[in-house]
């Protein structure tokens, strides 16, 4: 069932609200991907024991399995539920259309990223479809998270090791991000400072230096994509330098994936996969957990 105009807006000036703490208080809010249902109630469960607020957030191809509307229904079911503070960010979206029918849904906060369907595109080309956005998004009061250039790696278990030499070379500066910032009036700025999308056999590094110039040169939030694979150290420093919102998605996958076929494993005669699935949501919740600590945002929520 559809959430009324008023309802959406409550709800996103609540997600304003909880950047602004984050900003004041020194955390950062975990936004962990969902594929599915257990997924979502492993994050829930994790928000719950924790007292966390959380984002949930689906990417294309997420929203395509399990629809737009009904992401938006079952996050407000198991928000009841669990009475936790929650809210969904439509992550990586390709297109302005799609952007707008997620701001129509009620989507607290929309990432458009016009270089995920077209790496090679301008930086004109994204400031333009990222203004659209964010002046449509001014009706509901969604908040708006974009980058001028693509970001690289996969959501994914890799084996490569990471070129930090050509990695570099993607940084986002201080001033570029200003400069973007007052071009689009974003909410958001995702700030590429070496963490990169996917799991890797090497730790990530973060640039914390230039995560600081950064940070004195915008007045908007800053979000760090590709947190899997990170040593929480790099986001405990990140939560104090400013970072709102930092996402996870490999390291809930990889736990997922190895649970899941542990407990196929163990029990190869139970095709009632329902009772197996606790174990696995369960591993995924410790992730989360982890997370949560890291970021500072354990005993944050506000209901």
């Amino acid at each position: 069932m559809g959430l009324t105009i008023a309802e959406i807006r409550d709800r996103t000036l609540r997600a304003r609200h909880l950047m602004q703490r984050s900003r004041q208080q020194g955390f950062a809010v975990g936004a962990f991907n969902i594929d599915n249902q257990e997924t979502l109630i492993a994050v829930c469960k994790a928000a719950q024991s924790l007292n966390a607020p959380v984002l949930v957030e689906v990417s294309d191809g997420e929203v395509k399995a399990l629809g737009l509307e009904n992401i938006r229904d079952l996050v407000d079911n198991y928000r009841d539920e669990y009475g936790i503070e929650i809210y969904i960010n439509l992550d990586h979206s390709p297109s302005v259309e799609d952007c707008k029918r997620a701001i129509d849904a009620g989507y607290e906060f929309i990432h458009i990223d016009v270089s995920q369907a077209n790496h090679d595109a301008s930086e004109e080309e994204i400031i333009a479809k990222t203004k659209e956005v964010v002046d449509y998004a001014k009706f509901t009061g969604a908040l708006v998270e974009s980058e001028p250039h693509y970001f690289g790696g996969s959501s994914n278990l890799h084996t490569e090791n990471i070129d930090y030499e050509e990695i570099k070379k993607t940084f986002s500066t201080p001033e570029g991000a200003k400069r973007f910032e007052q071009s689009t009036g974003i909410d958001t700025f995702a700030a590429a400072i070496g963490n990169l999308h996917g799991k890797y056999p090497v730790p990530k590094e973060l640039d914390l230096e230039l995560l600081q110039r950064i940070r004195q040169s915008l007045d908007c939030q800053i979000s760090l994509h590709g947190g899997s694979g990170t040593p929480l150290h790099y986001f405990e420093e990140a939560a104090r330098i400013g970072v709102s919102k930092i996402n996870i998605n490999s390291d809930m996958r990889v736990a997922f994936r190895e649970t899941l076929e542990k407990v196929l494993r163990e029990h190869p005669d139970e095709y009632a996969v329902v009772k197996l699935m606790p174990e696995v949501y369960g591993a995924v919740q410790v992730v989360v957990e982890e997370k949560i600590r890291a970021f500072g945002s354990a005993g944050k929520a506000v209901r």
